[in-house]
C-alpha cells in the first residue's frame, strides 16, 4: 500500500531509525532502529523499513544525517553510506526528499520534547527571547542552535563539534600531544563522542603512565561508576570538557534561552554525570559568569527527538 503520510529518519553513524507520520504530525510511528553495519547503503536500509511496514511507497519524506548537508551529494561523517539527494528522489519517486544535519534535526525536535523527558542540570531561569543552544556526544559531537523569530523558530546548520580542543592545564596540553600524534589537527569531537571517551582514557594513560586495559567507551563509563581510578578520572574529565565546550557555544551563539544536551551517550551514565564536574566547566568563564549562571542547562532523554526533528523539518520553511 502507498501510506497517506511520510517517511521520517534519523541516520546516524551507527544506527539509522525510521518512523512514519501523518500529515501536520510530529508523533513518529512504527519507529525502527537498523544498524548501518547490515546495510551496503541508506536506499537498502529504506527499502527494508518500508517492506517491514507493508508499504510500497510514500510522498514526502525527511531524513536527519549525521553529516555537513551541502548541494545534492551525501556523504555520511563517520560511515560509508553516500547518496544524491535528487537521484534518491527519483528512484523512490518521492514528491518532497529533504535532507537536514541530525543535530538541525534534533534542535527542532527539543521544541516537541515533553518535560517527563527533559533533566534539569543547572543554571536558570534564562531567557525565552534569546537563541537555543542544542549540543551532545553521541558516534560523533554535534552542535545546533534555534534563533527565535515572529515567525517561529529558525534552526542553525553547524559543524560546532570540529573547532579545536583548547588545552588549559598541563595535563591536556600533554593530553593535546598524544592526540596530535595519532590525528595531527585535534578537534573537540576526538575527545567529546563515543571514541573521543576512549581516545581521552588512552592519552590520560599514556601521560600518567599506567596501564589502560578498557577498549570501549561503554567499559570505562561502567568501569568509572565501579571506582576504577583512571575511568573515573577520564569520565569527570570528560564532562568537564563538555561543559567548557557548551560553555564556549552559548557565548558564542548568545544562547541564553537554554542549552539541550542530546545524543546517546550522557543518559547512559545521567547519575554520574550530575554529580559531575560538568557544572563547573560550563560557568566557568570567568567576567562572563553570570550570563553562564542563568542560563537553564538540561539533559533530552526521548531516544526519538531526531525523529520528532525531522518531522517537524518537513513543514518548516526555513529548510
Amino acid at each position: 500500500m502507498t501510506y497517506n503520510g511520510s517517511l521520517i529518519g534519523d541516520i546516524g553513524g551507527t544506527n539509522a531509525r525510521f518512523a512514519l507520520v501523518k500529515e501536520g504530525d510530529a508523533e513518529p510511528r512504527a519507529i525502527r532502529a537498523l544498524s548501518c553495519a547490515d546495510f551496503a547503503n541508506l536506499d537498502h536500509a529504506i527499502e527494508d523499513y518500508l517492506q517491514s511496514q507493508g508499504v510500497d511507497g510514500v510522498s514526502r519524506v525527511c531524513l536527519a544525517v549525521a553529516s555537513p548537508v551541502k548541494g545534492t551529494r551525501v556523504k555520511l561523517t563517520n560511515s560509508d553510506w553516500q547518496f544524491d539527494i535528487e537521484e534518491m528522489r527519483v528512484r523512490f519517486g518521492w514528491r518532497t526528499f529533504k535532507v537536514v544535519n541530525d543535530f538541525t534535526a534534533m534542535a527542532l525536535g527539543v521544541l516537541h520534547v515533553g518535560q517527563k523527558h527533559l533533566v534539569a542540570v543547572c543554571g536558570g531561569p534564562g531567557d525565552p527571547r534569546r537563541p537555543i543552544l542544542v549540543i551532545g556526544p553521541g558516534t560523533g559531537l554535534g552542535v545546533s542552535g534555534l534563533v527565535p523569530t515572529r515567525g517561529g523558530w529558525v534552526p542553525l546548520m553547524t559543524e560546532g563539534g570540529h573547532v579545536d580542543f583548547a588545552p588549559t592545564n598541563k595535563l591536556e596540553f600533554d593530553v593535546l600531544r598524544v592526540l596530535k600524534a595519532s590525528f595531527g589537527r585535534v578537534s573537540v569531537e576526538r575527545l567529546l563522542c563515543g571514541e573521543g571517551l576512549l581516545n581521552l582514557y588512552r592519552a590520560r594513560a599514556e601521560v600518567l603512565g599506567v596501564p589502560a586495559p578498557l577498549d570501549s567507551p561503554e567499559k570505562i563509563t561502567v568501569a568509572a561508576d565501579r571506582q576504577d581510578a583512571l575511568a573515573r578520572d577520564t569520565l569527570n574529565h570528560f564532562c568537564e570538557l563538555l561543559g567548557r565546550t557548551a560553555g564556549n557555544a552559548v557565548l558564542t551563539l548568545g544562547s541564553l534561552g537554554g542549552v539541550y544536551l542530546c545524543g546517546g551517550m550522557v543518559p547512559r551514565f545521567l547519575d554520574f554525570f550530575l554529580a559531575s564536574p560538568f557544572r563547573s566547566g560550563f560557568e566557568d568563564k570567568g567576567r562572563m559568569r553570570p550570563l553562564l549562571e542563568s542560563t537553564p542547562v538540561y539533559v533530552v532523554t526521548d531516544p526519538y527527538t531526531g525523529l520528532r526533528g525531522a518531522a517537524e523539518a518537513l513543514t518548516n520553511p526555513e529548510l
